[in-house]
């Protein structure tokens, strides 16, 4: 499971999200988040999506997400993994469903409806933990468990192709298909 293992019973109180790695020509789609001191990793770069409404599935969560975030989802999203951890600001169990997909969109066509700014991060940034913002002239670190997903991504995916070919179309069969 990587970064974040299982810690405890299903029983103590969960708090789950559903989130997306959309990629482009070698490149990964993340946001930056706002600088409210009253959400996780404020200011930081991180990922498209976020918690689930009750009775929600995390497909139809991550999809909800991305459509209210950046007014897109891809037509095919896959399971990558399901992360869990001890909750960072309230007792209980914090999930992460974490799925890939590939943005056939160019990035001005997409319209930001939460935080800062939005840009494609290169491996090389992921590797770094920062990324400059050409909004508001900053750099800014990767959140910690995005940077980690990118990288457990990342390895998993060396010798499969470039980053815009087939990833999407994965031969292997390890993640679970929504589209």
């Amino acid at each position: 499971m990587g970064l974040e293992q299982a810690t405890g019973s299903d029983n103590a109180s969960r708090t789950e999200v559903a989130i997306a790695i959309l990629y482009r020509d070698g490149k990964f789609l993340m946001q930056l988040r706002d600088d409210y001191p009253t959400i996780i990793y404020p200011g930081h770069w991180g990922f498209f999506g976020g918690h689930l409404e009750p009775e929600e599935s995390p497909e139809m969560g991550v999809r909800r997400e991305l459509l209210e975030e950046i007014g897109y989802c891809p037509p095919i999203l896959t399971l990558f993994s399901r992360r869990d951890n001890l909750h960072l600001t309230r007792p209980g169990y914090f999930t992460r469903h974490v799925y890939y997909g590939q943005l056939d969109v160019e990035l001005h066509d997409l319209i930001l409806g939460e935080g800062l700014d939005l840009d494609l991060l290169t491996p090389e940034d992921v590797r770094r933990g920062d990324r400059y913002s050409t909004r508001i002239q900053q750099v800014r670190p990767l959140g910690p468990p995005h940077q980690q997903i990118l990288l457990d991504f990342m390895a998993s995916r060396e010798g499969i192709g470039s980053w815009g070919v087939g990833i999407g179309d994965q031969a292997s069969g390890s993640g679970d298909r929504i589209g």
